[in-house]
């Protein structure tokens, strides 16, 4: 029975995935997409409504400048007639939606480490001496003890 035998490449794919770099790049992903997950409800379902409460109900989407074609009341209206529109509200929610996130990601980072700080403080005890060293200060108290007696 004879073996199939695999292309060189093969083995430096897997050392390339096996990599601590490339592990290490993926749990990030992971963790990335479900920490995505907690911002975007935290964001959508606590921050805007606080902000829509504050703002007075204030929608951008409606924010929108006609170049081609019939001029509608609403966005939904003007697209769904074909228009071409420069969607001015879109982007403005956009950069409004970004913000908050950076602002609940800011916070998000400065509480996890604050914490860890926490943890890290912890005050350490210096390890012991070796017996190396224990030795050679006892040549240097009995050396120091030669030269003051002279």
């Amino acid at each position: 029975m004879s073996r199939i035998k695999t292309p060189g490449w093969v083995a430096d794919f897997q050392k390339f995935i096996m990599r601590g770099n490339v592990m290490d790049l993926a749990i990030g992903v992971v963790v990335g997409a479900a920490f995505t997950g907690i911002v975007n409800s935290a964001v959508k379902d606590i921050l805007t409504p606080i902000l829509g409460c504050l703002t007075g109900g204030v929608d951008f989407s409606n924010i929108f400048i006609t170049i081609k074609g019939p001029v509608k009341d609403t966005l939904a209206e003007a697209q769904k007639a074909g228009s071409v529109t420069i969607n001015v509200g879109l982007f403005l929610n956009a950069v409004i939606q970004f913000l908050i996130i950076a602002f609940f990601v800011f916070w998000a980072m400065r509480l996890i480490s604050k914490l860890h700080r926490k943890e890290d403080a912890k005050p350490v005890a210096p390890p012991a001496p070796s017996q190396e060293e224990i030795l050679l200060t006892e040549i240097r108290d009995i050396l120091a003890g030669r030269s003051s007696d002279k």
